[in-house]
């Protein structure tokens, strides 16, 4: 983990279904193009390492495969839990950003992720000029969850969340390195890379 990610943390904002899926190793990767109030609503790699964020709004089931239905619910009822509450449970590194720009190649990922077509096909749609960022992860599992504020900064229709700046809180702004573990082996980790993009390659 880097020095510029220790001192200011930054969160990576996706489904909670989604990050239950990489906190489970059952995922390795993300699709991006940009929240929809972001700054300039293109996604970029703000940080090589960052927390995940789970966001409950918006998850569809039918925008799941068949295999993955049916866990919204569960992550809906964790959050009713905590609903003042913002739990932090997994860190990331991309270790890949590659640029998607057409539907054959999209369609070569299929078995790689958790999402329906559909849904995958309208973020490649969207903003049609601008390429679906592709993020392999290594993803790492905190031993013990980070649990802050619910603050109005942490919500909305956005990418990225710079914890320590935005909130300007002693608490967040000297968030300790917390202890985590690996979720997928590296050796079983590179092998995934390799066969992602080999597939990507045709």
């Amino acid at each position: 983990m880097s020095e510029a990610v220790e001192r200011f943390p930054v969160a990576l904002k996706e489904w909670a279904v989604t990050v239950q899926a990489l906190k489970e190793g059952k995922l390795m990767l993300v699709m991006r193009k940009g929240g929809i109030v972001e700054e300039t609503r293109d996604f970029s790699l703000r940080s090589p390492g960052f927390y995940l964020m789970p966001a409950y709004e918006h998850q569809k089931e039918h925008l799941l495969k068949e295999a993955h239905q049916g866990q919204i619910q569960g992550t809906l009822e964790e959050w009713k839990q905590h609903p003042d509450t913002m739990v932090i449970e997994a860190y990331a590194e991309a270790v890949e950003d590659i640029d998607i720009t057409d539907q054959e190649t999209l369609n070569r990922l299929r078995d790689f992720h958790i999402w329906a077509d559909d849904f995958a096909e309208e973020r490649l749609k969207w903003k049609r000029t601008k390429p679906l960022h592709l993020l392999l992860l290594r993803v790492f599992r905190l031993d013990n969850p980070i649990e802050l504020p619910l603050l109005p900064s942490f919500t909305g229709c956005k990418s990225w969340v710079q914890l320590a700046e935005e909130t300007g809180t002693a608490e967040i702004s000297a968030l300790p390195v917390p202890s985590m573990k690996q979720v997928i082996p590296e050796p079983e980790l590179q092998a995934k890379i390799a066969e992602i993009k080999a597939a990507i390659a045709g």
